[in-house]
């Protein structure tokens, strides 16, 4: 398959393994970020072809893997409403909560549906103006502008009972969080080529220099990885510490500045808990932009805070367009608190 094959061609594999052999002097510890590199690696045996110095170890790129279990529950507990359509992804489905998942709320009568865009939720809100819609947006920031876009459109389309309960994390204060920890072994990393297609990587430029670790932005097949940790091993070989594009055929140091600017529009910046990490300042987003609500709606939000950090174990935040900032319904459980997003 074209585009696919060639990056996956076993005698240039062995002449990257080779040069790697090659250049090689002493041990290197090497994190790729994301989880589609992990997948890549552990597939094709990657992590076997490198010499025995170069050790390869899974860093926090997974979405599903860092949703902390409170969001979980969160999801869970509006999931089990009646009148309540729940909508995922499908990888979201078995991820076990406190009392089950989504598939057994599903299999006990629950309406949890698989979208395979965000956009779909707007097609669901529509058919049923009865019901209440709500998405289970999570992601690193390559989700991040579909899931701006259908808070975009509900509001345009003034669709009431569209929600959204928002888990979005951000990769460079993670890698930060690793490379101050005492227990860091990282030396170097295989930076998050999705995430950098949406946001380029500039954002890395001053954690290399700060820390002065190579980062190496790379793609997903095995090529792509052999040749970013061989790009990688070079700049510690040499004592260099920089930001290099491997997956140049697809992101530049720019990125997709409409999806940057779409997503800085509906989101902000917010501390995240991360499943198995903990809390990471200004590693997350939250739906509460003043740059996309009116001024009168961030304040009302803002009076509205206590109820949200009273309900912060299943409380949904979402926004609309006008001069208030109410739950349209509370639900059964009485710490649950709904707002539309349209006007």
């Amino acid at each position: 398959m074209k585009y696919l094959d060639e990056y996956r061609d076993g005698e240039l594999a062995q002449k990257l393994v080779a040069e790697l052999c090659r250049i090689q002097t002493r041990p290197w510890v090497i994190m790729e970020v994301c989880g589609g590199q992990t997948h890549s690696i552990v597939k094709h045996g990657v992590d076997y072809l490198l010499p025995a110095g170069v050790e390869l170890v899974h860093g926090p790129g997974c979405p599903v893997c860092v949703t902390p279990l409170d969001m979980i529950d969160k999801a869970h507990a509006i999931a089990r409403e009646p009148g309540v359509i729940f909508c995922s992804f499908g990888d979201m489905l078995r991820v076990p909560g406190s009392s089950g998942d989504l598939f057994t709320i599903k299999s006990l009568g629950g309406d949890v549906r698989v979208v395979y865009s965000p956009l779909d939720c707007l097609k669901i809100a529509r058919g049923n103006p009865d019901k209440r819609v709500v998405f289970f947006a999570i992601g690193f920031e390559t989700t991040a502008p579909a899931n701006a876009m259908l808070v975009w459109r509900a509001r345009e389309e003034k669709l009431r009972n569209l929600s959204v309960l928002v888990s979005h994390v951000l990769v460079p204060p993670a890698l930060e969080a690793i490379l101050q920890s005492p227990q860091n072994r990282v030396q170097g990393f295989l930076g998050p080529g999705h995430v950098c297609a949406v946001m380029g990587y500039r954002e890395y430029e001053p954690i290399s220099a700060r820390y002065h670790v190579p980062i190496v932005i790379s793609g997903f097949e095995p090529l792509d990885i052999l040749q970013g940790t061989l790009m990688t091993v070079q700049q510690l070989e040499m004592g260099r510490a920089a930001v290099e594009n491997q997956y140049s055929r697809v992101l530049n140091r720019e990125g997709n500045q409409a999806a940057q600017k779409l997503v800085s529009q509906v989101f902000e910046v917010s501390d995240r808990n991360w499943r198995g990490v903990g809390a990471i300042g200004n590693s997350g987003s939250i739906l509460e932009s003043p740059k996309f609500a009116s001024a009168a709606i961030s304040c009302v939000a803002s009076r509205n805070r206590t109820i949200v950090r009273r309900s912060a174990r299943h409380a949904i935040r979402s926004i609309r367009s006008g001069p208030l900032w109410f739950p349209l319904r509370a639900l059964a459980l009485p710490t649950i608190h709904m707002a539309g997003i349209g006007k």
